[in-house]
């Protein structure tokens, strides 16, 4: 928490002393608007990590269980560490350094930058160095992700949708799926057999585009709607 915190303080320094601006423009202030961009992100990416996860049992002898063994406590602590390394990542890399590049070279230039820079952190955080086929996959995956939260935020001018299709993914990922660094969570597989051949590499890229996929088709029946309010 101290590192949000701090996180916080440098990205009102930047912006007060860079872009003459404060922390209002990262889109912090509450609205009807945003809240329904929250819930609509984080059910969207809940639903399809959900459905994800199925499929890598669905069509083989494997099954989701119930981990009997899971606390409330710990259940709530893994709760709050996902929260806690979803809103560092997100004041990081979708906060003020990707508003400033927004100001400087517009959205798309922007929006592809801070996706490199989220794949590149990530071969940090899973510590893939020296194994260049593992880099290659993990900077795919989490690029593309990155890329849709640089555009969730540069399209919505705020958080919320960034943060809530991160947390939501995450939190499924992690402690409902119990795929994540906190070893077995509320769901656990009931044996070793997993996916292989095509199966395994078409759900492996379900995971990967299933839901950058569907907010680009949120965006563009947003655009819509838009194009034909303004015509009325």
């Amino acid at each position: 928490m101290i590192g949000i915190i701090i996180e916080l303080i440098i990205s009102w320094l930047i912006l007060k002393f860079i872009a003459k601006k404060n922390l209002s423009v990262l889109g912090f202030m509450p609205s009807q608007t945003r809240f329904i961009q929250w819930s609509i992100g984080f059910l969207l990416a809940a639903v399809i990590c959900s459905l994800y996860h199925i499929m890598t049992t669905v069509f083989i002898n494997n099954s989701w269980i119930l981990n009997k063994q899971l606390t409330f406590s710990v259940a709530l602590m893994s709760s709050w560490w996902v929260v806690k390394s979803v809103l560092f990542e997100e004041l990081l890399f979708r906060g003020a350094l990707l508003y400033l590049a927004i100001e400087k070279w517009g959205n798309t230039k922007a929006c592809v930058f801070s996706a490199i820079c989220f794949g590149v952190y990530h071969w940090f955080s899973y510590n893939a160095f020296g194994n260049p086929f593992q880099m290659g996959i993990i900077f795919v995956m989490t690029a593309i992700f990155g890329w849709m939260l640089a555009v969730s935020f540069a399209k919505t001018k705020s958080l919320y949708l960034p943060i809530s299709l991160h947390l939501g993914w995450n939190l499924f990922n992690i402690v409902v799926f119990s795929n994540g660094p906190l070893g077995k969570q509320l769901f656990i597989k009931a044996n070793e057999n997993h996916l292989e051949g095509i199966p395994s590499l078409l759900v492996f890229i379900f995971q990967i585009v299933a839901l950058p996929l569907v907010m680009y088709g949120y965006f563009k029946f947003k655009n819509r709607i838009k194009q034909e309010a303004d015509l009325d």
